[in-house]
C-alpha cells in the first residue's frame, strides 16, 4: 500500500489553529499534515517587518509552535526565499497539496501568484480566507465598483452572513517527517542591549491564548461601556485586539462571535454595535488596499500628489521622541515607544499634529508607525495616515485640524494619560497640564517643572500652526484651479 501524501500547511498570514479554514480543509481530505512557517525578509520589499513586529512574530510563532507541540507535532521552521523553500519542501516530501491563508498586501499577492504558476502543475495549491469576515473583490457598489466611501460600504455589508467560527479539528493526521527545521533564536528578530521591549511583556501576551484571552476580557467587561469610553486612553475602553488581528492569531468571526454573544446578556447595544463598526473599518481598509494597491505610498486622491508637504527630519525626530511640548501628543509617541501600541484617538492626535502643525509629509509618519505599532497592518496604517491627511478615502477635510489642547482636555481631563507618560508633568494641576506654558511661573515652580529643561516648550503655536496649514492648503486649491 502506497504512502499517502502530504499536504503542507503553510502558516503565512494565520498564527492560529482554530477558525483555521486552511487547516480543517487540510484535515478533512484525511490526509497527513505538514505544518511549516517560512521567515521571508525579501519578499515584502520595503514593507518587511518592523522592529516591534518582529518582537511579537518571535513570540507568536512559540505560541503556535507549543501548541502543535500539544497535538504532537512540530512546526517546521524555515528561512529564505518562500517559493523556493516550499518548491524544496513540496517535492522533498512528495507533498500532495499546499494548503495556505490568503493575504492582501500587494507583494504578497504577487507571491502568492507565483507560487500558484509554479507549483500547481505538480501538486494541489489551495488558499482560503479568514483573516477578514469576506474577501474584498465581493463588495461592490450598483455599478459594480469598489466603494469609496465607509458608509455605503458599511450599509452594504454589515448584514451579510459571515458564518460561525470553527474549532481545532480533531480528525487531524500530522505528518512525521526528519526535515531540518531552523532554529527560530538564529533569526534575531527580538532586539538586542538596550532592549527597548522591555515592557512589551508585561503588557502583551503573543499568541493564540493571549488572543483568546484578550478578547474575552473585553468582551465580558468592557464592551457595553466601549462607544463611552472608547475614546478616553486615560481608562481601559478598547479592546487592544489589534496586534492579535494583524497576526491572525484570532479572526474576525471568532471576534463577532464573542461581541454577538456579549450583546445578547448586555441592556445595551451601543457598545456592542459601536465595536462591530470598527471590525468593518479595518474590513473598509482591507477593501481599499485590494483595489488599491498603491495606498501605501501614494495619495488615494490624486490632487493630493502635489500637495507641499515640508520634509522635516529635525520636526519628525522630536514627534518620534515625544518632545513636541504638547502633553497629549508626547504621552501618545511615549506610550508607543514603551508598549507598542498607541489608544487610538491618541493616534489621530498625533498624526495629525505631525502632517497638520508640522507639514510632515503623512508618510514619514506612516513609516515611523510601521516600525513601532505591534499592530502595524499595511492596510489600516495606510487608510488610517490618509484619513487624517485627508487625502485618502472618506477621509476627514483636511481644514479639520486636532486642537491637542482641546482634546487632551476633553479625552483626558483627568490627566491620568499625561501623567502615566510624562512622569515630568505629574504635578501640574488638572487646569494648565494640557497647556503647560499657561502655567504661571508659581505653579511651574511648585511642580518642579522647568519649561525647555524638564519638558520643551511647544514646538509651534497652535493658532500659528492651524494658519500655516490652511494657508498651503489655500495656496495648493490656487494653483490647481488657476495651473500655468
Amino acid at each position: 500500500m502506497n504512502k499517502a501524501r502530504p499536504i503542507i500547511l503553510w502558516f503565512s498570514g494565520t498564527l492560529r489553529l482554530s477558525d483555521n479554514p486552511a487547516l480543517s480543509a487540510a484535515a478533512a481530505t484525511a490526509k497527513p499534515i505538514l505544518p511549516v512557517f517560512v521567515f521571508d525578509d525579501e519578499s515584502p520589499g520595503p514593507w518587511r517587518l518592523g522592529g516591534a513586529q518582529r518582537w511579537w512574530l518571535h513570540h507568536s510563532l512559540c505560541a503556535l509552535d507549543q501548541s502543535l507541540s500539544d497535538l504532537g507535532v512540530s512546526l517546521l521552521f524555515k528561512r529564505g526565499d518562500t517559493l523556493s523553500e516550499l518548491s524544496r519542501l513540496a517535492s522533498d516530501i512528495e507533498a500532495d497539496g499546499l494548503f495556505f491563508q490568503r493575504r492582501y498586501e500587494p507583494w504578497a499577492r504577487g507571491l502568492e501568484d507565483r507560487i500558484h504558476a509554479a507549483l500547481s502543475a505538480k501538486l494541489t495549491v489551495k488558499r482560503f480566507g479568514g483573516h477578514l469576515l469576506q474577501d474584498p473583490e465581493r463588495a461592490r457598489t450598483g455599478g459594480g465598483k469598489p466603494y469609496r466611501v465607509f458608509t455605503p460600504y458599511w450599509k452594504s455589508v454589515r448584514d451579510q452572513e459571515v458564518g460561525a467560527p470553527s474549532p481545532v479539528p480533531s480528525n487531524v493526521r500530522w505528518y512525521a517527517h526528519n526535515e531540518r527545521s531552523e532554529a527560530i533564536g538564529d533569526w534575531r528578530l527580538l532586539p538586542t542591549a538596550p532592549d527597548w521591549a522591555l515592557e512589551f511583556s508585561d503588557r502583551w501576551q503573543p499568541g493564540e491564548r493571549g488572543a483568546q484571552r484578550a478578547l474575552e476580557t473585553f468582551a465580558t467587561e468592557f464592551v457595553d461601556r466601549y462607544a463611552s469610553d472608547r475614546d478616553h486612553p486615560g481608562q481601559p475602553g478598547t479592546s487592544t485586539l489589534s496586534p492579535h488581528l494583524a497576526f491572525g492569531e484570532i479572526s474576525p468571526r471568532q471576534v463577532l462571535a464573542h461581541i454577538h454573544a456579549a450583546a445578547d446578556r448586555s441592556s445595551s447595544m451601543r457598545g456592542p454595535d459601536s465595536f462591530v463598526r470598527q471590525i468593518y473599518w479595518r474590513e473598509f481598509s482591507y477593501h481599499l488596499l485590494f483595489h488599491w494597491p498603491q495606498i501605501p505610498l501614494e495619495p488615494f486622491r490624486d490632487e493630493y500628489k502635489d500637495f507641499p508637504w515640508r520634509t522635516n527630519n529635525t520636526a519628525l525626530a522630536c514627534w518620534q521622541r515625544g518632545r513636541t511640548g504638547y502633553p497629549i501628543v508626547d504621552a501618545g509617541m511615549r506610550q508607543l515607544w514603551r508598549t507598542g501600541w498607541m489608544h487610538n484617538r491618541v493616534r489621530m492626535i498625533c498624526a495629525s499634529f505631525l502632517v497638520k502643525h508640522l507639514m510632515v509629509p503623512w508618510q514619514d509618519g506612516a513609516r515611523w508607525f510601521w516600525d513601532t505599532l505591534l499592530d502595524a497592518d499595511l492596510a489600516n496604517n495606510s487608510a488610517g495616515w490618509q484619513w487624517v491627511a485627508g487625502c485618502g478615502a472618506d477621509a476627514a477635510p483636511y481644514f479639520r485640524i486636532f486642537n491637542p489642547i482641546t482634546q487632551g482636555q476633553k479625552f483626558d481631563s483627568k490627566g491620568h494619560y499625561v501623567r502615566r507618560w510624562i512622569p515630568e508633568l505629574a504635578a501640574l494641576p488638572d487646569e494648565v497640564l494640557h497647556a503647560p506654558w499657561q502655567a504661571s511661573d508659581e505653579v511651574l515652580a511648585s511642580a518642579k517643572v522647568r519649561l525647555g529643561l524638564d519638558y520643551p516648550e511647544p514646538m509651534v503655536d497652535h493658532k500659528v500652526g492651524r494658519e500655516r496649514a490652511l494657508g498651503a492648503l489655500a495656496q495648493f486649491k490656487e494653483g490647481r484651479s488657476n495651473p500655468n
